[in-house]
């Protein structure tokens, strides 16, 4: 019951030994508490600040990321353009070289062929030649076979001569 009711000397003991134990650590304890508190108050504010400056540069990344992508993509679509104007373009001049050479042949084989069909009908001509030759080579001896015959045509050979 004593520790219900206390003696005023227990009260003034326990008051003098409380009020030094709280200068006490008023003096050494609480400037170290108060000076850690604030140093992680201060390292908390300094991480959400930087978490926070982190978080606006991945923002700026992330949209330089995509003006990059969205450049590249225009890139690629020219390149394409260019590559397929370039492809119909070679494909335009090998289908004109195509003509081109083509005509050249068809011209060179006609000129083949007009050169060839004269010559055969060179060849053509030389063999009637040749042949009405002997035909009248034959067709002449026979009828030349005699020799009255044959003076009285180089008679009418001579007077033909003479007349022109």
């Amino acid at each position: 019951m004593q520790l219900l009711t206390p003696a005023l000397g227990l009260i003034l003991w326990t008051l003098l030994a409380f009020l030094i134990v709280f200068f006490l650590l008023k003096k050494f304890a609480w400037p170290a508490i108060i000076g850690g508190l604030a140093k992680r108050e201060k390292t908390i504010a300094d991480s959400l600040a930087t978490a926070e400056k982190i978080k606006l540069e991945m923002a700026q990344m992330k949209n330089d990321n995509e003006a990059i992508l969205a450049q590249a993509r225009e890139e690629r679509a020219t390149m394409l353009k260019e590559a397929k104007e370039t492809k119909d373009k070679m494909i335009a001049d090998a289908k004109e070289e195509a003509k081109t050479q083509a005509a050249k042949i068809i011209t060179d084989a006609q000129a083949s062929i007009n050169h060839q069909k004269m010559a055969a009908l060179t060849e053509i001509k030389n063999q009637v030649g040749n042949l009405v030759i002997e035909v009248s080579e034959k067709v002449l001896r026979r009828e030349l076979s005699n020799k009255a015959t044959q003076e009285e045509y180089i008679k009418q050979l001579a007077q033909e001569v003479k007349l022109n």
